[in-house]
């Protein structure tokens, strides 16, 4: 990891804002998207770039905002991943946004979070706190493989069931779903049986598939060729170079999958869950101003 002194850490509006404290990521994750050329990275995408000055930014940005939101974390890199352990800049961060009155969305693959329950717990009592948690495989050997330096699934749905316990609401990150790997009835409804056990508030899924594009391609090709002898060449036959590559189960899997959260009472539709995520309750930013 290398250490910079970012300008500025939060982006977007007032309704929501979000912040990416660490920039590339040691997970692994054989699919992952913030791998692609399009993100400009100018090192190592294991190379973790810190911006160690996060909390001082962080800290004035909330500040001199007149009105508490949502602040986000994790869409670009996990903010729990392995040198989170050591740098605390997460904690440290969600410290100054319980201390400042806002809300927070953190998404995040690792158990590290568990280390700061007490401080979700807290910022959920005063205003809101939802954890997300990525699921893509019920199979523990194949979650080691395709995500093989964080906690695997079985990990995973012990952290949401954690957050249950504590009243912390949680979302369900359901993607991506690989073709010709994970995109089986059986780990579509296996997941989705946890999560129904865990009491998810809701379940984001863009569809049973994948996207690949310059750079994180020519990665997951490496891991096929490396663990999955011949498929490659499949998907190339089937995909060539596209951007989406929607599994051929497609259409039952989504089926499955909306019925089962329309049953269960949880939330599905992607405007639905993003609502969620981004909507602080007025009776705290209200509570805010004085």
């Amino acid at each position: 990891m290398h250490f910079i002194d970012a300008k500025g850490i939060l982006n977007g509006n007032n309704g929501h804002m979000g912040m990416n404290i660490y920039r590339g990521c040691t997970h692994g994750c054989i699919y992952c998207d913030s791998r692609s050329r399009c993100y400009q990275f100018a090192h190592a995408f294991e190379d973790v770039e810190v911006k160690q000055n996060a909390p001082l930014l962080l800290e004035k940005a909330l500040r001199s905002k007149r009105k508490c939101c949502m602040i986000g974390t994790g869409s670009m890199s996990d903010p729990y991943m392995h040198c989170e352990q050591q740098l605390r800049l997460t904690r440290k961060c969600l410290e100054i946004v319980r201390d400042n009155g806002f809300g927070i969305a953190v998404q995040t693959k690792s158990d590290r979070i568990l280390e700061d329950i007490d401080l979700l717990d807290e910022i959920n009592r005063r205003s809101k706190a939802v954890v997300q948690i990525t699921l893509t495989t019920f199979d523990e050997k194949l979650c080691k493989i395709i995500e093989p330096n964080v906690c695997t699934t079985r990990r995973r749905i012990e952290v949401l069931m954690r957050m249950k316990e504590r009243g912390i609401p949680t979302v369900v990150w359901l993607c991506p779903i690989l073709p010709f790997i994970n995109d089986t009835e059986e780990n579509i409804s296996s997941i989705l049986d946890a999560c129904i056990e865990a009491n998810v508030k809701g379940i984001i899924c863009f569809g049973m598939g994948m996207t690949l594009r310059e750079g994180s391609r020519e990665y997951f090709y490496s891991a096929l060729d490396k663990h999955f002898n011949g498929l490659k060449q499949r998907y190339i036959s089937a995909y060539g170079n596209s951007y989406e590559l929607v599994s051929p189960n497609n259409a039952r899997l989504m089926s499955i999958f909306e019925e089962k959260c329309r049953t269960h009472g949880i939330m599905y539709r992607i405007d639905e869950c993003f609502a969620y995520l981004n909507e602080l309750p007025e009776k705290y930013t209200q509570m805010s101003l004085f």
